[in-house]
Formats: C-alpha cells, structure tokens, sequence
C-alpha cells in the first residue's frame, strides 16, 4: 500500500535528493572524527561540518557560524539553554503552547531551584504580547516561547516579543522546532538571544541532529562536559564556541545530511516552502470542516498558522482513527496528546487528545483528497 505521510511536524518524510547519499559518503569517504585529528580524513570531516553551520548562518541571519551548537536534536538544545541559564530564584516567561522540551525543564528548575514560572495563555480576548508585556517584572530573567505551536499550528509574534524582551534588558529564547526552515527568521532583526531547532524536521535533515544559536553576550554553563578535540591539558571546558557546547564526537554522517538538507531550503526558499505548505493547510480546512463531526482544534485563536492541523471527530477516539487511517487507507498522521499538555488543555482536549496532520514541501494537493475521502468514509461507517 502505498503511504500518505501526512507527519511532517514530528520529521519530515522524504527528504531531498541528496540527503541519503551525503549521509552515506560520509561514512564510506571520510568516516574519521572532526576536530580530534590533523589528517585529511579528520579535516574532511571537520570542513563539512563547519559548511553546516556556515549553512546555518546564512538561514537564520547569525554573523558568526561558531556560535552555533550542534547537539542530538532541539530537546538537547533547549535544556542547554534553559538549565544553562537559569539561575535559582529567576522568573521565567512562557506560553501554554509550549512543548514538553521547555515545560518540563522550567518546571524541574521551579522544583531544584525555586524559579518562578508565568504561563501565557494565548485567547481572542486579549494580546499575547501585551500578557506579555505585563508579566515582566524585576525578576523575569528570560522570555522563552515557541515560534510556532506543533499541536494548533499557531504562529506567535516572535519578532514583536523579542522587541519586547529586547526593551526589558531580558533574554529571549526561541523555540524553532515547527518554523526553522519554514518560517523566515532573523535572529538580530528578531532581538533573538538563543535559537534552538531541530534538523529533522523543516530543515530537511536526518534525525539525530538539531543545535543551539547563542549569543556571543549569552554566558551558558554547559549541560555535559567531556571532550572537545581541543585544549585537551586544561581541567575545565574550554571557553571558545563551539568546542564548549560540544562534548563528545558529533554526528558527522547526520551533520552531512543536514548539510544536504539545508542547501535544499536555502534553493528552493524559505517563504516558497511556507506558501505551498500554507496552500495545502487551507484546502484541509476547507475539505475538514465540511465533513460532519469534525472539529478542528484552534481555528478560533486570531493567530496565523503554519501547515499543521489538528482535529476531533466525535463518537471516533483519537488514536483509532489514527489507526484506522493508517492500516486502511496509508494515511500517517499522529494522534494523542503531541508532548504538549499544556496545549491541549488551553484547546480543551486533554480529555480526548487530537489527531494532527502536518504537511511537507513534497505533499500535493492530492494527499488532501485522500485524506478527506477516508475521513468522509469512516464518517459514514460510524454513523450507520
């Protein structure tokens, strides 16, 4: 049966051409390790991570490719920079759209450390930057928000609150997870301090790999020590970027994918991405909302949306027809609660869970036909 992936917020499936045969010549060329050795095979390995994060640069507006992190994926990155900067007793900024990657890490520090947390709740009542705004007070010590919610497909105001935070003297970290890739971002137009993102997912990459943007005036303390290929005599982490943040031996292979990956975003471009993707999402809504007992989950929150869609069918739990979808018709979609609590029960589903359809720059408009035919006929066979 052929597949329908329609998963694409939790990794996006394909990836380009080029993203398997760069992982592989890595590893059948130059599979040495980078920075831990003078020899080609090591400065092979070594150049092309280095192009990754010139790559990066270049995506996200950062005027120096080394303060950019590699880590396992953007969970990684956010706990860097969340258990790295957070000081005991500081107040910390957030939204209840977060992902789990921000909320539990803030919440074990409200535990260990006694911080103090303020959730935003966005709603149509009020402005998600003037609660914001609002909530800053002495203590606040960093504004962490996702640019853009995996459950409801929300775009936040990213550029506004950073001007915000930016005002307020206190830093502002970002959560790329759903935009990286997908979404135009400036770190200094933005008045963005630290950006984490994963590479498996709008940047096109294999999974294993994400990193953190830091900047140069943000002082992080390290979440894992260990080797670095340099200053190997000195007792302590070295204090130059990237080696600090990067213990361990990197993921070249994966690191070579992402790289692939990224010249695909950066040819075919960022908003062209967002457009089809976009195109896509308002057809789904469009065919969703006519099929009865469909719920979408969010439509009334007065924010743009990126191509991720969540809903309810009633009488139908979320996870069976996820199921039902994918065993009968080869339809991938995700159900259940997203690793965002938080989200659901701003929704008011945390009683039910959704499932979520997330597109791709390589779904066509004929997914969404698919789609909304297997839904129209699973109505129909529940209701008889």
């Amino acid at each position: 049966m052929e597949i329908t992936y329609l998963d694409n917020a939790a990794s996006t499936w394909p990836k380009p051409e080029g993203v398997a045969e760069a992982m592989m010549e890595a590893v059948r060329d130059y599979g040495a390790n980078p920075g831990r050795g003078g020899h080609q095979l090591s400065m092979k390995a070594s150049t092309i991570v280095y192009k990754a994060r010139v790559k990066l640069a270049q995506l996200f507006s950062i005027k120096n490719p080394n303060d950019i992190v590699f880590s396992a994926n953007a969970t990684m990155a956010l706990n860097q920079a969340i258990k790295g900067y957070v000081k005991p007793g500081m107040h910390v900024i957030t939204t209840s759209l977060e992902h789990n990657s921000v909320r539990r890490p803030l919440e074990f520090l409200k535990r260990t450390a006694q911080i103090d947390i303020t959730y935003i709740k966005p709603s149509n009542k009020t402005s998600i930057l003037d609660d914001i705004a609002k909530a800053v007070h002495k203590d606040t010590g960093l504004i962490v928000v996702s640019h853009a919610s995996n459950l409801l497909g929300s775009i936040l105001p990213v550029a506004e609150i950073g001007q915000l935070a930016y005002d307020n003297r206190v830093p502002f970290l970002v959560d790329a997870s759903q935009s990286a890739g997908v979404l135009t971002i400036d770190v200094e137009k933005m008045h963005i301090d630290m950006l984490a993102f994963p590479g498996h997912k709008g940047l096109y990459g294999p999974q294993g790999t994400g990193g953190l943007y830091i900047n140069p005036k943000i002082e992080l303390v390290p979440l894992v020590h260990g080797g670095t290929g340099s200053q190997s005599e000195a007792i302590d982490q070295p204090a130059t970027r990237p080696d600090r943040f990067e213990s361990g031996t990197l993921n070249t292979p994966g690191i070579a994918g992402l790289l692939a990956g990224l010249e695909f975003v950066l040819e075919t471009g960022v908003e062209a991405i967002h457009q089809k993707e976009k195109k896509l999402a308002d057809k789904a809504v469009e065919r969703l909302s006519s099929i009865t007992g469909i719920e979408i989950i969010g439509r009334n929150v007065e924010l743009e949306r990126l191509g991720v869609i969540s809903f309810t069918m009633s009488g139908i739990e979320a996870n069976e027809l996820a199921y039902v979808l994918d065993q009968e018709y080869g339809i991938a979609v995700r159900a259940g609660f997203h690793c965002t609590p938080l989200a659901h029960e701003t929704a008011g589903t945390m009683e039910t869970g959704a499932v979520r359809i997330s597109f791709g720059y390589f779904n066509e408009e004929k997914d969404v036909d698919k789609l909304g035919d297997a839904l129209e006929e699973i109505r129909e066979g529940y209701m008889l």
